[in-house]
């Protein structure tokens, strides 16, 4: 590529002129090279594809649009398995392979070095090929003609496509064509390089090798757009990736579509470039699986990566944590029956989604004899949860605060149906337990003009309880007011009889200050309490210089004691 090497940097010896030019190019990364696009006044090397037939059974024609995502996928997965099966032959059978040495590569934002373990294209090159050209299997592995590892190359082309190529072009997009055109350069003098693509492949390979000239792709549909991101990938062309990411981002997303992408390979998925995709991806999960109780059989059905994307969210319309634990074990026992898997599944990949520091001490006791937890994992997850509940509520927060960037956030507390609340249990002189629940200001600001909030169940004597906060009308109908109720869940003829006090922190001793008495034998099913715990009317209440709020929280308590 003399003449366009003479346009960018000084006559220098050949090997230094390339090096030079691709730095040049690489760091003009938008410049528009298309009119060089197979243009042999503006190349330097021969680029042939020599496309070979596919896997057998494959299911689709080459990523033209007229394919769904779920065929797509399937088709893409069983290759993956197939090459993965190949691979384990090979190393089986003793067949070893060298890689060429790692090459000092430019650091531009075209040339972006990672790590690339899956499908990697690889030049992997120790002589000259006879003919003058090296030659590469659609993996990228040196595949020299006439040798009998190279399964009757010849007798299996379909066809052969010959492309003019600028080295220093390609090099300054791709590690991968930089590693090739220093090796032809350092090594001999090489006229052609030489590619075998399966025949699916063909068209994103075409789509890379011009979006590496021009910056700009022609593919529009999902399918065709993820087939060059997989090309992209295995020929680390870290720019185009991220076009691809970004097109696709902008095109309208189902769960079908967020599933596939979740479920790219891991090389693809570990790039940087990508997380972009992956993370809208997760995000509309997250927002479509939102009130996991509309669309359960379908969360049930959901893979590994679309359960995780669902649990990482604060936002999740549940009634508790305890919930989120029962539903993530139901779909553990449904997706991975055999005992082994599920554990490792639920002790490596879903315990840190589930957020035990807000489950009841009654679910936590169940968690230390949940067979499907190993035992380790259930008692660590459990004592954890037991000390931040233990935790003032001020240092609760500081903690919170600290994973409030972490990838999982196990001490941040959901949008919870039901609210929290910390209980202390005594058994003498008489059966009886004391209750902490805490609301938000806003949390009471949405209560107008007749909202109400429940508090998650805790248990007295065997029997469940819960408060209930209201915004109702006073005795009298004449205002709205802050109103506090404690109920029993059962139902039926069983009778209980209890003792009740409500209390509540006010300024400026910032002291818990008894607000009501009473005492009541609950039949199940009924709700007993005072419809003006405060005394005054509601907008008294919300007032910015309420006594009851501290630090804009409401902390309120409950006394229940098992009359005699």
């Amino acid at each position: 590529m003399k003449q366009l090497g003479a346009d960018l940097v000084e006559p220098q010896t050949p090997m230094d002129s390339e090096f030079s030019t691709t730095k040049a190019l690489a760091s003009g990364t938008d410049s528009d090279f298309g009119f060089a696009f197979n243009d042999q006044n503006f190349s330097d090397r021969i680029l042939q594809l020599e496309i070979i037939p596919d896997l057998p059974e494959s299911e689709i024609d080459g990523g033209d649009g007229s394919v769904t995502l779920t065929e797509w996928a399937r088709d893409r997965k069983r290759r993956r398995e197939e090459i993965k099966k190949e691979n384990e032959a090979a190393e089986s059978e003793g067949i070893k392979l060298e890689l060429v040495e790692d090459l000092s590569i430019p650091q531009t934002e075209e040339t972006l070095a990672y790590d690339n373990q899956d499908e990697e294209a690889v030049a992997m090159m120790e002589d000259c090929g006879e003919d003058g050209g090296v030659h590469l299997n659609d993996q990228g592995e040196d595949s020299p003609r006439g040798s009998e590892s190279s399964w009757s190359r010849d007798s299996a082309v379909l066809r052969v496509s010959t492309i003019h190529i600028s080295s220093p072009i390609l090099a300054a997009k791709s590690p991968f064509f930089y590693k090739v055109s220093t090796f032809l350069l350092s090594q001999c003098s090489l006229n052609f390089i030489d590619l075998l693509p399966p025949g699916t492949e063909e068209a994103a390979l075409m789509e890379l090798l011009n979006f590496m000239y021009s910056n700009t792709l022609s593919s529009t549909t999902p399918t065709a757009l993820l087939d060059v991101l997989m090309a992209a990938d295995k020929f680390e062309v870290v720019s185009c990736m991220r076009y691809c990411s970004r097109l696709l981002r902008n095109l309208p997303m189902t769960s079908e579509s967020a599933l596939l992408y979740l479920d790219l390979p891991s090389t693809v998925l570990m790039a940087e470039a990508v997380q972009p995709l992956t993370d809208a991806a997760k995000q509309f999960l997250a927002g479509r699986y939102k009130d996991m109780s509309k669309f359960q059989d379908e969360v049930l059905n959901l893979p590994l990566a679309g359960i995780e994307a669902v649990l990482a969210s604060d936002d999740l319309q549940v009634a508790s944590e305890d919930a989120v634990y029962d539903f993530v074990l139901k779909w553990a026992r449904i997706q991975y029956p055999r005992l082994e898997e599920r554990r490792d599944v639920l002790g490596t990949r879903l315990v840190r989604l589930i957020r035990f520091a807000f489950m009841t001490c009654r679910k936590l006791r169940k968690v230390l004899t949940c067979n499907d937890f190993d035992h380790d994992v259930a008692s660590k997850v459990v004592l954890d949860a037991l000390f931040f509940k233990g935790e003032t509520p001020y240092r609760q927060r500081a903690l919170a605060l600290e994973e409030a960037n972490a990838p999982y956030r196990r001490l941040v507390e959901r949008s919870y149906k039901y609210r929290p609340v910390k209980v202390v249990e005594f058994d003498l002189p008489r059966q009886q337990c004391v209750v902490y629940l805490d609301l938000k200001r806003d949390e009471c600001t949405h209560l107008f003009p007749a909202g109400r909030v429940y508090s998650q169940a805790f248990h007295l004597g065997g029997q469940g309880f819960f408060l209930s906060a209201h915004c109702n009308m006073d005795q009298q109908s004449s205002f709205h007011c802050f109103g506090l109720f404690l109920g029993m869940q059962e139902k039926g003829s069983v009778s209980f009889a209890v003792d009740y006090e409500f209390a509540a922190r006010s300024k400026p001793t910032d002291e818990f200050v008894s607000k009501y008495k009473g005492n009541y034998t609950f039949t199940g099913g009924k709700a007993v309490g005072y419809r003006n715990l405060f005394g005054v009317p509601w907008e008294a209440f919300m007032a910015e210089d309420s006594p009851f709020f501290i630090n804009s929280i409401l902390h309120l308590r409950a006394e229940l004691t098992i009359r005699q």
